[in-house]
């Protein structure tokens, strides 16, 4: 009789795999004490637990091999050793047996081809699916004291090494993780635009993946672990048999450890990325909160004494002219909203221009430097550009060959009589007009490099006037100034972008005086 053994052990341990080689001596010398018994393979499955069968291949292999009648009887250790789930118990011993095959359970002393084999079988299984319950809140409730403690259960990731259940900071990642969070915090990068510049400039993931993806760019601007916090039990396992995890939305407390370890970007830095994260987050333009860039100051302006944004409205003059106001979004909704925000007075967009203006021309600025940064930027995002356009022509002329074959074709079929005059006409018609399209888009296709240039000289005529004093209040004014915020008091601060120094002005009735404050 031919026989075959299943040997599991659920951990991968050295101790464990003394005993899982010393299971399959024992039933080696087992077989062999057996008359008339034949070995005819040993299935093993190693660090592999038992209470699914979907990740035991070679458990898998052995109920294939069985289907086709390889063997006649499978022995193992216990009922835990061949599953800890009570329905998987039934259900593979049940097959088994409609195919001849029996189980031999060696410690239980049970075989499946006796009569009174499952109802034994599923009060023994029960017994050890309630153990592996019984385990797995142990481990559980031992591993939540050590994340208590601060041991740390995770991988390695970008700027950190994980050993031991502690973590040690890595130069190299770390120096690429604070780029990361100066991208995003300083320059107001989003992580879109921050993955198209670490894959330009050549940087690695933490994988060595040379192509970066904007989810990866989020996950390390939103870990708190990049401060010097340790969040754990982010993910559980909920179901201890199907050992499937999700993501902890309460169903579970977290374990929070702060000042954990040693920090790679200070919690200012953290802080300022989050913010600017929800700036940018759309969910949060969908409620209102955020802001898009139609206006000069979109976003730009807020207000000190609620927080919320300043929203842009059209005031008329007497003789039909417009101009733009802004005013705090809080008390814009109405009347009985003022008494919510301090601030109720408007801002005439021409004026929060000219202190814009003022601030810009009390800095000492570099146009040499300046040009050179914008050249980088215009050349980098041109030649993504022109990788672009390239592909969109080889696409457009790959379906124009393709449709020309398949008039060609329209045309063989009407001269072979196999589709009538309407429908040739109607399909050539269709054919030629798209066909038509994709020529005038073929003829269309802008020269980046030509295009760069110009945009490179538009850039260039624009910081030698910023520079000399001499710019006009236009739309890009707006993407120098970081923030301006409004006071009950009538106090305005500006704060440009990557400058140390903060603006104070006092609004009057017709106009605002101001002074500078060093930051």
């Amino acid at each position: 009789m031919r026989v075959a053994v299943y040997c599991r052990v659920s951990t991968d341990k050295e101790d464990q795999v003394h005993s899982f080689e010393s299971q399959q001596r024992y039933f080696q010398d087992y077989i062999a004490r057996q008359d008339g018994w034949r070995l005819h393979r040993i299935y093993a499955d190693e660090g592999i637990t038992g209470t699914s069968t979907k990740k035991r291949k070679a458990f898998q292999a052995m109920m294939e091999d069985a289907r086709e009648g390889c063997f006649s009887l499978i022995l193992t250790k216990e009922i835990s050793r061949f599953a800890r789930n009570t329905l998987d118990s039934i259900y593979y011993t049940r097959k088994l047996k409609g195919w001849g095959v029996g189980v031999l359970f060696v410690n239980d002393n049970l075989n499946t081809l006796r009569e009174d084999s499952e109802l034994i079988l599923a009060i023994k299984a029960t017994m050890a699916q309630e153990e592996s319950r019984s385990t797995s809140s142990r481990v559980k409730w031992g591993q939540t004291r050590r994340m208590e403690q601060g041991v740390v259960f995770g991988r390695s990731l970008l700027g950190y090494d994980v050993a031991g259940g502690a973590m040690q900071v890595n130069p190299e990642g770390a120096r690429l993780v604070r780029l990361i969070f100066h991208k995003c915090a300083v320059e107001r990068k989003g992580a879109a635009v921050i993955a198209r510049e670490l894959e330009q400039e050549g940087y690695r993931t933490q994988t060595g993946n040379r192509h970066w993806q904007s989810s990866v760019v989020l996950k390390i601007l939103r870990n708190e672990k990049y401060c010097g916090d340790l969040v754990q039990k982010k993910t559980i396992t909920p179901d201890f048999l199907t050992h499937h995890k999700q993501q902890n939305r309460g169903e579970e407390p977290l374990v929070i450890c702060r000042e954990h370890h040693t920090p790679i970007v200070t919690p200012a830095v953290w802080q300022a990325a989050q913010r600017e994260l929800a700036r940018k987050s759309p969910r949060r333009r969908l409620d209102g909160g955020g802001h898009g860039n139609k206006y000069t100051l979109s976003g730009k302006i807020r207000c000190g004494s609620c927080g919320k944004p300043f929203v842009v409205r059209r005031r008329y003059r007497k003789d039909g002219s417009s101009y733009r106001v802004w005013r705090c979004a809080t008390a814009a909704r109405g009347r009985g909203a003022e008494g919510e925000c301090g601030v109720g007075f408007q801002l005439r967009e021409d004026v929060c221009l000219h202190l814009i203006a003022q601030c810009l021309s009390t800095v000492v600025l570099d146009a040499e430097a300046l040009y050179q940064r914008v050249a980088h930027a215009v050349e980098g995002a041109f030649q993504q550009k022109d990788g672009a356009d390239r592909l969109a022509r080889r696409q457009r002329l790959a379906e124009l060959e393709e449709l020309e074959g398949k008039r060609l074709a329209l045309l063989d079929a009407y001269l072979g009589g196999v589709v009538t005059q309407t429908e040739f006409l109607a399909g050539k018609a269709r054919y030629e007009g798209r066909i038509g399209t994709l020529k005038e888009q073929l003829s269309q296709c802008p020269h980046c490099t030509g295009e760069a240039l110009a945009v490179l000289g538009q850039a260039k005529g624009y910081i030698h006037r910023l520079c000399a004093g001499a710019l006009d209040a236009d739309g890009a004014l707006g993407l120098l100034v970081h923030a301006l915020t409004v006071y009950p008091d009538r106090t305005l601060t500006v704060q440009l972008e990557h400058c140390p120094q903060l603006w104070r002005f006092r609004a009057g009735e017709k106009r605002a005086h101001g002074q500078v404050h060093h930051g």
